[in-house]
């Protein structure tokens, strides 16, 4: 398993369609991705979990905090670099 904090910026164009893509982008590895923001966890390959995740980013971002990505598989250094691309 690996991880890695980040900060997420999140502005108010994050909505469905780009969510899609992170789960489409999260979903073409093997390993399993998840984001944890302090006692909430989400699938990144749920597209529901993943909706939930808009309103974890806009905590963490309004408290300046970051994001932990959680990624453990077969894959996870380029399921890892792919993810931390996304938000780049």
């Amino acid at each position: 398993m690996i991880s890695k904090k980040m900060a997420i910026d999140i502005t108010a164009d994050l909505d469905k369609r780009p969510i899609a893509k992170l789960v489409q982008e999260a979903s073409r590895f093997e390993s399993s991705v998840f984001f944890e923001y302090r006692d909430k966890k989400v699938n990144a390959k749920s597209i529901m979990g993943m909706m939930t995740f808009i309103s974890i980013m806009n905590k963490a971002t309004a408290a300046k905090e970051k994001i932990d990505i959680k990624i453990n598989g077969n894959d996870e250094g380029e399921a890892m670099d792919a993810i931390v691309g996304f938000f780049s």
